[in-house]
């Protein structure tokens, strides 16, 4: 769900006293209504959206207990989304404020900060501001946060006086983050924005409480629920609808792609086969293919490919999609008169 840990651990504090941090008891769980949006015409992750283009999940933030990292007990925080953890936040909670250590990404790697990364630096008021600019595993990361101010936030879990602060990411990729923090509670709404090189959004998520914090049964977590590198599609045009059926006139054939948990300059590549259209051509005939190096973990595009000038062979085509030379991903398209 984040490129780096700044934009998944969720909690913050509301004054320097310990007696006001946010609830450490292992099993104490934050559930939240999340909604995503991401750039026009890359809504192709398969799940189902909303008649206004947005995704529409619960979450559920829990508190599983300690891990121990390089000989220190951080606090384990988990991230369950529709029967996987997507990610988990290795953190540290004291009077000086909240501290990512490391973190968990979807496929097991543990990543570390270094400096660890302060989250939340204390005493948290008005005017308070701080800065992280360190390393992300392999990743240089620069943030600068600000508090704007306390304010009256509704939530479904109800109203909350909470201070608001408002983050911006610089590198590796252009990100926001605007948090309301409600004393004893923890993050009551979290709304991060991604966007690419030109300033358009990549992707915006959005978190609000839904009950206050409590202690519950850890999640079912499914084994082979984890979700694939690419979300693709294919399309007549950069912005159309999904579609596998083209016909011979079709200008362009979009096969759009969308990043889920890449790694930052990440070869994603998609080819186009000819299965069996003609007794010219060999079986599974390959008609091109195109590269790109992915800018972040959830970079977009689009290969396409041009009409032949006598027009497409009417038959059966596919489309591969690899990342890194592996095959991820095919879809089946159809050409006709």
């Amino acid at each position: 769900m984040r490129t780096v840990c700044a934009a998944t651990c969720l909690f913050g504090i509301c004054s320097a006293l310990a007696a006001s941090l946010v609830p450490t008891v292992p099993g104490t769980s934050w559930r939240y209504n999340m909604t995503e949006e991401v750039g026009r015409g890359f809504n192709v992750s398969g799940v189902k959206a909303d008649a206004d283009g947005k995704i529409r999940l619960p979450v559920l933030y829990r508190l599983e207990g300690t891990e121990n990292v390089d000989g220190k007990d951080l606090l384990k925080f988990e991230m369950h989304r529709a029967g996987i953890i997507t990610n988990t936040d290795l953190l540290s909670v004291d009077d000086h404020g909240i501290f990512c250590w490391a973190r968990i990404n979807l496929d097991g790697e543990l990543i570390k900060f270094n400096p660890p990364q302060t989250m939340i630096a204390a005493p948290l008021k008005k005017g308070a501001a701080w800065d992280f600019n360190g390393q992300a595993g392999d990743l240089k990361v620069q943030q600068h946060y600000d508090v704007v101010g306390e304010e009256n936030i509704g939530v479904p879990a109800g109203k909350f006086q909470a201070f608001r602060i408002h983050g911006e990411q610089t590198a590796p990729n252009r990100m926001t983050i605007d948090r309301w923090f409600a004393p004893g509670v923890g993050i009551v709404k979290d709304v991060t924005a991604m966007q690419d090189a030109k300033g358009d959004l990549l992707q915006r998520i959005s978190l609000e409480l839904v009950e206050n914090p409590k202690i519950v049964e850890r999640p079912e977590v499914k084994s082979d629920a984890t979700p694939k590198q690419l979300a693709v599609s294919l399309a007549k045009d950069r912005f159309g609808k999904p579609t596998t059926t083209f016909s011979s006139n079709t200008p362009e054939i979009y096969a759009r792609w969308q990043g889920q948990r890449l790694r930052q300059g990440a070869s994603v590549k998609a080819v186009w086969i000819a299965q069996n259209i003609s007794e010219d051509l060999p079986q599974d005939y390959k008609v091109d293919e195109a590269s790109v190096v992915a800018e972040a973990p959830t970079a977009r595009g689009a290969f396409t490919l041009a009409r032949p000038q006598d027009g497409w062979m009417p038959g059966d085509y596919r489309v591969e999609f690899y990342v890194d030379n592996v095959l991820v991903d095919t879809l089946k398209m159809k050409i006709v008169q």
